[in-house]
């Protein structure tokens, strides 16, 4: 007897996998391991070297935790999860991991609603090639603090300008992306600037990015963005690609 065709939308979420970068997130990380695994299989916290109990909670709600040794920034925290599901979906990885086509991203402090994970992977059932798909606050901005919007839109028009396509919100985390594009996203910035750059190196490598609308949720969590230092790595950023 044959077994039934799964729907497009399922076969997309048996090959989805999560990253969830998380530094001293201990109160929110389960949760969010959680509610992300009623969605998917697949998922991977790297903590980033938190002095809390970070790693112990993501491991209790049944997520696959690889910890630094020291902090080294969200940007390498992302690479390290990427890189991950790169070389488990390789010609040496094993069992289901070598079915991973796409990898979702989103943020350990509840900034992100892990059930809108479906909103990306309906997306990607109609996406025809690689395609970098970015969450979109920006067309409903209750509950966002007035200057990071004005900070967002800023940041965006400015970076929409050097990728060659229009991203209205660029500061945004929530992220899911075709594994073809990993070998491309592991070099840039270690840190927050990382976010940024990846969304020109992917443009200038012609890669569709496109928008998909989220909720905007602010809650308990702090800022690790420090704004000064922050800042002037985004202005370093931006001057070094206008010369490029």
């Amino acid at each position: 007897m044959t077994k039934p065709e799964r729907s497009p939308l399922a076969q997309i979420r048996s090959r989805t996998a999560a990253v969830i970068p998380a530094y001293q997130d201990e109160k929110h990380i389960g949760e969010i391991v959680r509610r992300t695994r009623e969605r998917l299989d697949h998922v991977l916290v790297v903590d980033d070297g938190s002095s809390d109990h970070t790693a112990q909670r993501a491991r209790e709600a049944g997520a696959e935790v690889i910890v630094h040794d020291q902090n080294r920034g969200k940007g390498e925290a992302i690479k390290t999860g990427l890189g991950r599901w790169l070389a488990a979906a390789g010609p040496s990885g094993g069992g289901l991991d070598r079915e991973v086509t796409w990898v979702s991203l989103l943020d350990s402090d509840g900034q992100h609603l892990p059930e809108e994970i479906d909103r990306f992977m309906a997306a990607a059932v109609s996406a025809t090639q690689p395609t970098f798909f970015i969450g979109n606050r920006m067309s409903n901005l209750t509950g966002m603090p007035f200057i990071r919007r004005v900070v967002n839109r800023y940041m965006s028009k400015r970076i929409s300008r050097l990728c060659g396509q229009k991203i209205p919100d660029t500061q945004c985390g929530f992220r899911m992306l075709n594994r073809q594009l990993i070998p491309e996203l592991l070099g840039g910035g270690d840190r927050f600037d990382y976010e940024t750059e990846v969304l020109i190196i992917a443009s200038r490598k012609g890669y569709e990015i496109e928008s998909v609308p989220i909720t905007t949720v602010y809650s308990d969590q702090v800022s690790k963005i420090r704004p000064l230092r922050d800042a002037i790595r985004f202005f370093k950023l931006m001057w070094r690609y206008r010369k490029l």
